[in-house]
């Protein structure tokens, strides 16, 4: 049995398709998984994928993307011949559209969560519990359709992964990762680098990561006490980075994800923008920072629509430090 498994977002949003993932990959002979250029990354690191398919779906990614008939021809051609599609996406968004390329495709059974009436275009129409975890969330998809759930349901990927002491020194050393894709869910950049100093006054070596495009930020954020590593690491290589650590200082972004994934506790900046109870770190000890009843809740606002941020920029430097020691104490549970 072929098997399409749809998560076209970001990054962190194919981390969290994991657990779905290897539940079908436990009955499946083969598993694709479809994808945006965001998240392609992090499909390939997925345990139980056999190919990835990447597609930028003009409905999913936030930047302007024409509808273009070759193109759709394109991808309806690419997508023959699976014997089953599930249809992973957040609440706010629609599988429709895809299971619509599906049906042109000859999938001949889909299933997807939908709000909304599916017609003819879904087999299994699944109505979630609200407020879950995502991973469980689109687990549970997965578990209507067939496929039980995996021993294990937290996130994991792909091993070994490269070794990068000769990055970091060796492991024991906290990340503060201070970047994020969406600009409402940062923590200020003064307040990082204050965090960095009070790590490193503790005793603390640490390591401030970040995509190439963010040198300038993890520059500013590291300082002289902290090792910036902005640029330098594929996302395996950083995955690998991030075992390393005895806990990461992220947003809620995908590396906060990855994070977890490799089983590291996080402290987590969380904007409330969209509800911690369902895309907060997973499966991992883990220290949620920042107002969450602050005016932006639920908004799913890319810019922050309140004056001085205040939902990230009340939490202070020393709270982080702090919240740093406990979840480093805690001991993850083995997988």
């Amino acid at each position: 049995m072929r098997v399409l498994v749809a998560r076209q977002d970001n990054l962190g949003d194919v981390l969290l398709a994991g657990p779905a993932v290897r539940a079908v990959a436990g009955r499946a002979d083969e598993v694709a998984v479809l994808c945006g250029p965001r998240g392609r990354a992090a499909a390939g690191l997925l345990p139980g994928v056999d190919r990835v398919i990447e597609w930028r779906a003009p409905w999913i990614d936030p930047d302007h993307v024409p509808v273009e008939q070759a193109e759709i021809d394109r991808i309806v051609r690419e997508l023959r011949g699976f014997d089953r599609a599930l249809i992973l996406t957040s609440f706010h968004q629609s599988p429709l559209p895809l299971a619509l390329l599906l049906r042109l495709a000859g999938t001949p059974w889909i299933g997807g969560i939908s709000e909304d009436y599916p017609g003819s275009l879904l087999d299994l129409r699944h109505r979630p519990d609200t407020d879950v975890p995502e991973p469980l969330r689109m687990l549970a998809l997965a578990e209507d359709a067939g496929f039980p759930s995996p021993a294990d349901t937290r996130l994991r990927v792909r091993e070994p992964l490269p070794n990068t002491d000769h990055l970091t020194g060796g492991p024991g050393y906290v990340v503060v990762h201070p970047g994020t894709s969406v600009p409402a869910r940062a923590w200020p950049p003064g307040r990082c680098a204050e965090a960095v100093r009070l790590l490193r006054a503790a005793g603390r070596r640490v390591v401030v990561t970040g995509h190439a495009d963010e040198k300038e930020l993890t520059a500013l954020v590291a300082g002289e006490d902290g090792l910036d590593l902005g640029g330098r690491t594929s996302l395996p290589e950083l995955a690998s980075v991030l075992a390393g650590a005895s806990a990461v200082v992220a947003g809620n972004t995908g590396p906060a994800h990855l994070a977890a994934a490799v089983g590291t506790p996080v402290v987590s900046l969380f904007a409330p923008t969209v509800p911690a109870a369902r895309w907060a770190p997973f499966g991992v000890p883990l220290a949620l920072l920042g107002d969450q009843r602050a005016p932006c809740k639920d908004s799913r606002a890319r810019e922050c629509p309140v004056d001085g941020h205040p939902c990230l920029s009340s939490v202070t430097a020393d709270e982080v430090a702090a919240a740093v020691e406990i979840v480093a104490s805690e001991e993850v549970p083995a997988r």
